[in-house]
């Protein structure tokens, strides 16, 4: 996917954005102002601090502001976490990433706040030089500067994580909607080209729109999981079950065994039954065809970005011989690990041109 694609525009209504947006600046007394993958704001700013207001409308100061923001998303992006930081008058700022299938698409910035505590001790992003008229300007602000709000470490972490999380389910969903739409918007038009033309007796246009929802059904359940599937393969994953990490630390460590749901269960230290259960709940598919298809992820890593052999990709990931590996490499790819390689290496000499 190209980032014209995750264009917020084009993805969330920002006029009802915006109206969540202040009401979260209201509950968390946080300024807050939504950018793009560019830097560039989406939204206006939601409750900007008089103090903050005043230095951004100076010429002088503003440019450290614009490279706190810039230099705080970039951080957030690289952690793939909220960042919280000071600004170049100590203010405390957090970058919060946007993030889907593992692309940035922008951040929420929000702060504009002190701490209570210094606890623990956190960077200053951008240091500005001192100067008579700026330490002018900011006693002529120091009213402002006071009144701004303040909270403790702990609650600007909790409401960071709230906002990470938070943003991204709501764009997540936000794709996953718009994706039903354009398979639905697809069906009607394969439903009316059908209807253009003379069909037999057999042919039905109730068949045709019970297929056409069929087709639909098993496009976004393909969709879903795949885009699932991919938050997986990073090496840093996190089960929101407790009980399963083991397992999944287990099958990252050593991705060139193939274990079976048993021994990881007792890994587990739970029976083979609940751990089928909630693996099922986690991933979204039975653990008979997670385990490969994970496993196929990876292989297409590789085969993006290294030089290694199909046989030394199908040792690497422990299938038992590159002619099964190729099999289960076309049942999840409908093409062969070598097809998909030239066609990624095409497309990427394309995008050279």
């Amino acid at each position: 996917m190209t980032h014209s694609l995750f264009n917020l525009n084009n993805i969330i209504d920002l006029e009802k954005w915006h109206k969540l947006q202040d009401s979260l600046a209201l509950v968390t007394k946080m300024a807050i102002i939504t950018v793009d993958y560019k830097g560039v704001p989406v939204t206006k700013h939601s409750y900007c601090q008089p103090f903050c207001q005043a230095v951004r409308k100076d010429s002088s100061l503003s440019s450290y502001c614009q490279k706190c923001d810039a230099r705080g998303g970039l951080e957030a992006v690289r952690l793939n976490k909220p960042y919280i930081y000071k600004c170049h008058f100590n203010i405390i700022d957090i970058a919060i990433p946007i993030i889907i299938d593992n692309q940035y698409i922008g951040a929420i910035m929000a702060g504009q706040l002190k701490l209570r505590d210094e606890n623990p001790p956190l960077e200053q992003i951008v240091s500005r030089p001192e100067s008579i008229a700026n330490n002018q300007k900011f006693e002529a602000l120091e009213e402002e500067y006071l009144s701004l709000p303040v909270l403790s470490f702990e609650e600007v972490t909790t409401i960071a994580d709230m906002l990470f999380h938070l943003c991204n389910y709501i764009v997540e969903e936000a794709i996953n909607k718009n994706s039903t739409i354009d398979m639905y918007k697809k069906a009607l038009s394969i439903d009316s080209a059908h209807a253009s033309n003379p069909i037999s007796s057999s042919d039905t246009s109730s068949d045709r729109a019970y297929r056409n929802i069929q087709a639909i059904q098993e496009e976004l359940s393909s969709t879903l999981i795949e885009n699932k599937i991919k938050k997986f393969t990073s090496n840093e994953f996190r089960s929101s079950n407790k009980l399963l990490q083991p397992a999944f630390d287990y099958m990252y460590r050593y991705k060139n065994k193939n274990t079976s749901l048993s021994e990881l269960a007792k890994l587990c230290h739970i029976s083979p039954s609940y751990f089928s259960r909630i693996f099922i709940k986690e991933t979204g598919e039975n653990f008979s065809v997670f385990a490969p298809r994970l496993k196929i992820e990876w292989a297409k890593q590789l085969l993006e970005t290294s030089d290694q052999s199909i046989n030394e990709i199908s040792d690497q990931l422990g299938f038992c011989d590159a002619g099964y590996f190729i099999k289960t490499f076309k049942r999840f790819e409908t093409l062969t690990p070598a097809v998909y390689r030239n066609r990624f290496q095409n497309r990427q000499d394309n995008n050279r041109l």
